[in-house]
């Protein structure tokens, strides 16, 4: 039997037979505002579809699609040590990858804070800091193994905005994380980064400026090769996959004469920004609200209403006035849920992993977090409130999945996802898999889904390193890894 409707997630602790009528009415309109039907789907996929087309064919789409001239799936004979370098929002990892040769691999790793100061300083002392870093894991682990003459290979995984001409280059487009360092937007980050390795006398190559999609992708492919897809879903969204260079009309005229049409090449999405035009996705006045509010309104659109950034924030809104409007909180004080940003995507998941019947845990969280008292019926709303969210990122996440599937003609494969909402909010995988039921026509059981979101590989150590391995063997082949000089 076919499925050709969502199927409504029944609230899972205590019943709503004693709920009074006007709150249930409230919950009904929820419902109808947080609800995406099949059709919704479908239509949001077949625009989907659309507009990764647009960002393969032009630098100006809202979904941007960036080449990042990793042209090879590994075949599980890589071997050897390699670095990977990932520089994040509070702290920096420096990954050791020993790949075996039979898709396994050992990893050692360090971590290291990154001092504040450094976020807004100067680009020198940034990139100094981190050659330090470096150069301390090298000694550390390899003392005299190495030298400027013997230098190991490392995959630098960049996580923001970039456009790339060639695998070992990258131009940053915007800081993002906090960062906001002067002379660095606009421009190549290897030549920084490989004058400080020079200056500190560390003994590496950056061969490969990565994304962490990209990366999960790789690293995802090395040991399960069903993968076809690098997913992250966690603070933000994002995702990777292979095109056909043929595919990509932007790319026409700047390919080397080894690079065919028929060659793959791995794209980082960023599709974040899909439907900022506000065309096809069922925005509520809150989404409204979060996207006027934010430091960039009008941008990020689909970002913002699945990433874990900003499911708690909705949460937030829709409390606010349900207390306005009298349902909830009455005789409560409630100032603290007037910050901005005060919940996260953990409390929507705190909320619907309650297993008691009263939801004391509920009861609890709303004790210590916020200081607010609730009642059964107040409770009851704001599990169903929370699943709604919920069921909504994973059900418009699962859209991008199909688009992709669609656009690349993948019928069959793993798409390896990594982040705290695929990983660690309650059912995301189920109800995502249910939206693919609905998306594809699909009659089997879940088992038997030809494309399946998996648990991912480390893309930002792991995956850096596999690239930085699948480099260091195409250009000892003598193939191009950029555009044509």
């Amino acid at each position: 039997m076919v499925h050709l409707g969502p199927k409504k997630p029944p609230s899972r602790k205590g019943s709503m037979n004693d709920m009074p009528r006007n709150l249930l009415e409230e919950i009904e309109k929820l419902e109808k505002l947080f609800t995406v039907d099949t059709q919704k789907l479908k239509d949001i996929v077949a625009h989907f579809i659309g507009e990764l087309g647009k960002g393969l064919a032009t630098d100006n789409g809202t979904i941007p699609m960036y080449p990042t001239w990793v042209m090879d799936w590994p075949d599980g004979t890589e071997e050897g040590v390699y670095l990977a370098l990932d520089l994040g929002g509070t702290n920096l990892r420096v990954v050791e990858v020993k790949l075996d040769g039979k898709r396994a691999f050992d990893v050692m790793q360090s971590k290291y804070m990154l001092p504040a100061e450094l976020k807004v300083g100067s680009s020198d002392a940034l990139w100094d800091y981190i050659a330090e870093c470096l150069g301390k894991f090298i000694h550390d682990n390899h003392f005299g193994k190495y030298d400027m003459d013997n230098r190991v290979a490392l995959g630098f995984t960049f996580s923001y905005p970039l456009s790339q001409d060639s695998i070992d280059q990258g131009v940053l487009r915007t800081w993002t994380k906090g960062f906001d360092i002067d002379g660095v937007e606009g421009h190549d980050v290897r030549p920084m980064i490989m004058a400080a390795l020079e200056r500190k006398q560390v003994p590496i190559d950056v061969c490969a400026i990565i994304n962490d999609t990209t990366g999960t992708m790789i690293a995802s492919n090395y040991t399960d090769p069903e993968t076809r897809m690098g997913l992250i879903f966690g603070t933000g969204c994002n995702a990777a996959y292979m095109e056909t260079v043929k595919n990509i009309p932007k790319l026409k005229g700047l390919l080397p004469d080894d690079i065919d049409g028929d060659t793959l090449m791995a794209i980082n999405c960023e599709w974040g920004g899909f439907d900022n035009e506000n065309i096809i996705l069922p925005k509520t006045k809150w989404d409204r609200i979060i996207d006027e509010e934010s430091p960039r309104p009008g941008e990020q659109s689909f970002e913002k209403m699945v990433a874990g950034l900003y499911l708690g924030e909705v949460l937030r809104l829709v409390l606010l006035d349900l207390y306005t409007e009298g349902f909830i909180f009455q005789n409560e004080n409630i100032e603290p849920l007037r910050e901005a940003y005060k919940l996260d995507s953990s409390f929507l998941s705190m909320i619907e992993e309650d297993p008691w019947e009263n939801l004391s845990e509920v009861e609890d969280l709303f004790l210590e977090k916020l200081g607010i008292k609730t009642y059964d019926n107040e409770r009851k709303l704001i599990r169903r409130l929370a699943e709604l969210i919920g069921t909504r990122a994973a059900r418009l996440s699962h859209c991008g999945i199909a688009a992709i599937a669609k656009k690349a003609g993948l019928t069959s494969c793993h798409a390896g996802a990594d982040g705290s909402v695929v990983n660690k909010y309650p059912d995301f995988k189920e109800r995502g898999a249910q939206a693919f039921r609905e998306i594809f026509d699909w009659d089997m059981p879940v088992e038997e889904f030809p494309i399946k979101v998996v648990v991912a590989e480390d893309g930002s150590g792991v995956g850096a390193a596999l690239i930085a391995a699948l480099t260091h063997k195409r250009t000892a082949k003598g193939l191009s890894v950029g555009i044509k000089k």
